[in-house]
């Protein structure tokens, strides 16, 4: 409940034409020069300090100062260039420190256009922090600078304050004229008002009125771009320029002025970006953007991508670029759904520590039922219109995805959609994806990455990327004939003659997911490029033990994406070159004809594809070429289709720079060490560069006893393990290495443990242990998302294949070890046939591999 008090503005005349200010107004000043809006500000502030009231300045503008060093005011500075997330965020938790009845001087919120470069962003900010301010029994003044704002922003923000006074000069006088006065009103007060001396005298004559307006309206209507946002104003300038015969450096100018409001922040991918794009370009990515802001890391990557390669002097990519026609959804339209459904007091609840996790739950839940602004849902019926019924993928494309050093991959969510239905069926299936990516900017597994990264208070908008899906009708089928993902490095080699820098391949039949995720039960095709016919296994069995068995497609007649088997794909008439891509199981084929039934049997090895080298001689300089564009190994997501004259058509839909490690510092591996001190031992089958790695802590999952449990306690495992690893993990002090069966981080429990990654953020090591029995494999997951977790997170990766000769696994050992598993944690002690933990007596267990040798082991250390 409000009180009436009466509040003083510092001029008797404005208290008489208001009728005095009240407890929780905002005062908004609409002002031709920060003088103007000076003018108002000072006696407002010396009659609160008369009063005894706490003053509050809120200092961002360039602009000089509005108040003088005091030691009555307190004041506070950001810096907008931050972003509109980490201001508006710091402005409300300097207002909830101040609690109630504090009074507010903001500096010229026109200032902020420079740093957001649309004024919508600056209505938001308003919306956001007015009713705030009102809660909390203030006074607030914010000045606006005249023909800076669009009329649409001026309009918000005068439905959400309580005082709008217009201030001006006509004739050498000084006017006032208010309008808007909340809960307020005389015969006079909205009337234009001239000063005289120290009062405000209404205009109340109708010929000294026609002169005012009339002259106001005029000076208004010669600037037609007042209509405009200044996001809008800077492209109008653009065209003109790029139309005008302007010089380079004009252009180049404009290029790196643009680049610094759409593409990004990043000083790495910012200068590759501005080296990059042309004024074209950028024009060009506008007439595709929805809403404003930048377009985010994924989009751009993808862009850079096409751009570099296109460009490239000595070989014509043009003949073999599936040219793209994507949709950017600026990253301020994600603000702007947070305000429009009022969940702004939510997010900022979520950005403190103590509802950092809570607090997003329930944000989660708020974001997958909102609704968008019509003017965002006309852009989305207009890009809906241009795709037609083809399929599409909507892609996180967040600030700080794809960056140098974040890749955030697989934090956020992408959703396919078959674009069926009518134009308002595929609208409601468009934003409830939409909804749905915003929503996993919140997901707990994304949280854990920004906050163990020190992201957690960085801008982190959320854009998105819309993407005709590359491929192909069949039947009622679609999907393209091949995707996967390319790395420049490879730091998996399993043949020491193999050469890291020659790059590799995770490939697929069908779309990408199975490449860039662990498929369960399945396994990509892994490619060395410099040598493609090499597999990381040996002998037929193998391969048909480690090759794609489903696809991934998208069904037209049923609207949803689909996994088909590989043998049912077959008996339809889906049109796919097999002996491109396949060899015949003859001795499958046989066992079932011996059963009466006849049909050809395919094994996905993609041999013939790499039989005479072009496609790989072409993927690899693909990598190379953007890699030494970046200067930095890269990460690529792409999809193939063929010609009807077998011209292979690569669509680049995802680049960035590669997380990984290399063979930075030399390790040597000890020979001969005994087996009563080795734990384990292999050849190859690991991943994270060299590692010379002393362990405090060892928790071991036994295969045979987890395959015993049922569904809902394999999941408790996991959950178990994540105690774990808040426990007793850290990376410094307390090094752990996991081991356990088949695939950590699988879905299917049957498959291995259901861990998320913030389940294992803290460890410096996992293996994977082969349990055939139980048929619980490992898949060496170079490439895909789970590895980039791995990598980002700095937790060494191994596979464990104890049948293998090349492959020793100390089970005495780990029999004699002591299960410190009920100590830790007794809720657990349930389970401590299944999980032992190891601490490791001081004279540390050593975990060492050397990637040009391929050797592995884990041993105690020479004494001595």
């Amino acid at each position: 409940m409000q009180t009436a008090g009466y509040v003083s503005t510092g001029y008797k005349g404005l208290d008489n034409i208001l009728d005095g200010l009240r407890i929780g107004d905002n005062v908004v000043l609409k002002v031709d020069s920060i003088e103007d809006y000076r003018y108002f500000v000072v006696p407002y502030v010396d009659q609160a300090l008369v009063d005894g009231r706490n003053v509050i300045y809120m200092r961002f503008g360039d602009h000089e100062p509005l108040l003088d060093p005091s030691p009555h005011i307190k004041i506070y500075e950001f810096d907008p260039r931050q972003g509109f997330e980490i201001f508006a965020t710091r402005i409300h938790q300097a207002i909830t420190d101040e609690g109630k009845e504090a009074f507010y001087v903001f500096d010229s919120l026109s200032e902020l256009l420079s740093a957001w470069a649309t004024d919508h962003m600056i209505g938001n900010f308003f919306r956001v922090t007015c009713p705030y301010l009102y809660e909390l029994d203030t006074v607030a003044y914010f000045g606006l600078i005249r023909k800076h704002h669009a009329v649409r922003t001026i309009e918000r923000i005068r439905e959400t304050t309580q005082v709008l006074i217009d201030v001006f000069n006509h004739d050498g006088h000084f006017h006032v004229q208010p309008l808007k006065v909340w809960q307020r009103s005389s015969p006079t007060m909205f009337l234009p008002h001239r000063k005289q001396g120290e009062m405000f005298f209404p205009l109340a004559n109708s010929f000294e009125a026609t002169d005012l307006l009339s002259s106001r309206s005029a000076r208004q209507e010669e600037s037609s771009s007042r209509q405009l946002d200044h996001w809008h104003r800077l492209f109008i300038q653009a065209e003109q320029l790029f139309e005008s015969p302007a010089t380079e450096l004009e252009q180049a100018h404009m290029v790196k002025h643009i680049c610094r409001h759409m593409i990004g922040r990043e000083e790495r991918i910012l200068g590759l970006s501005i080296r990059s794009f042309t004024l074209r370009d950028l024009l060009d990515i506008k007439t595709r953007l929805i809403g404003t802001g930048f377009i985010g890391g994924k989009a751009v990557g993808m862009l850079l991508a096409h751009n570099i390669l296109k460009r490239q002097q000595d070989f014509d990519w043009n003949h073999h670029l599936e040219p793209h026609d994507s949709f950017y959804i600026g990253s301020n339209v994600y603000y702007s759904y947070i305000v429009h459904n009022n969940m702004w007091r939510l997010f900022m609840k979520q950005k403190t520590q103590e509802g950092y996790f809570s607090a997003a739950s329930e944000l989660r839940k708020e974001m997958l039922i909102g609704n968008f602004p019509e003017a965002i849902r006309e852009g989305f019926r207009k890009m809906l219109d241009y795709y037609g019924q083809y399929p599409i993928i909507i892609r996180s494309s967040s600030l700080l995805e794809d960056g140098f050093g974040n890749a955030f991959a697989g934090k956020y969510d992408s959703f396919f959609r078959v674009n069926q239905g009518s134009p308002e069926e595929r609208l409601e299936q468009l934003e409830d994806a939409i909804r749905r990516v915003f929503a996993s900017a919140m997901s707990e597994d994304a949280l854990t990455y920004r906050l163990q990264r020190d992201l957690h208070e960085q801008d982190e908008q959320m854009a998105l990327l819309v993407q005709r899906v590359s491929g192909s009708y069949h039947h009622h089928y679609y999907f393209p004939e091949l995707a996967g993902v390319g790395v420049s490095y490879n730091t998996f080699v399993w043949d020491k003659d193999m050469d890291p820098k020659a790059g590799m391949l995770r490939l697929v039949l069908g779309l990408g997911t199975r490449a860039v995720d662990r498929a369960e039960g399945d396994y990509p095709r892994i490619v060395a490029l410099d040598a493609p016919l090499k597999r990381p296994h040996k002998g037929f069995e193998d391969t048909r033990k480690f090759s794609q068995r489903d696809v991934d497609l998208l069904n037209i007649n049923d609207n949803c994406m689909e996994t088909i088997s590989l043998l049912n794909l077959t008996t339809h008439d889906v049109k796919i070159p097999w002996r491109n891509y396949a060899v015949q199981d003859k001795e499958t084929m046989q066992l079932l004809k011996r059963r009466g039934r006849k049909q050809d049997i395919w094994l996905l090895t993609f041999d013939q594809l790499f039989s005479d080298n072009n496609f790989s001689d072409l993927m690899q300089r693909m990598l190379k070429t953007l890699e030494e564009s970046y200067d930095y190994p890269v990460d690529v997501e792409f999809t193939v289709n063929f010609t009807t004259d077998r011209v292979a058509k690569i669509n680049v839909v995802q680049c960035r720079p590669l997380q990984t490690k290399g063979a930075d510092h030399e390790v040597v591996i000890p020979k001969q060490v005994p087996e009563e001190r080795t734990f384990f031992r292999t050849e190859g089958n690991f991943m994270g560069g060299n590692i010379s790695q002393p362990l405090k802590w060892v928790i071991w999952v036994d295969p045979a006893e987890y395959s015993k449990l049922p569904l809902a306690d394999k999941h408790e495992i996991a959950r178990l393990i994540g105690r774990l690893n808040k426990r007793i993990a850290d990376k410094v002090d307390s090094p752990t290495l996991l081991l356990g069966p088949g695939r950590w981080g699988t879905s299917t429990p049957a498959m291995g443990v259901p861990i998320s990654f913030s389940e294992i953020s803290n460890l410096s090591a996992i293996a994977e242990v082969a349990f055939t029995s139980g048929n619980l494999m490992p898949e060496l997951s170079f490439g895909s998302h789970f590895f980039q977790d791995l990598v980002e997170a700095d937790i060494f990766y191994l596979a464990l294949f104890p049948e293998n000769k090349t492959c020793f696994l100390n089970n005495r050992w780990l029999e004699q070890q002591s299960n410190s598993l009920e100590g830790l944690t007794p809720a657990g002690a349930r389970y401590k046939s299944v999980v032992k933990v190891i601490r490791v007596p001081e004279k540390n267990l050593h975990l060492m591999a050397d990637v040009v040798s391929q050797q592995l082991i884990c041993c105690y250390q020479q004494e001595g």
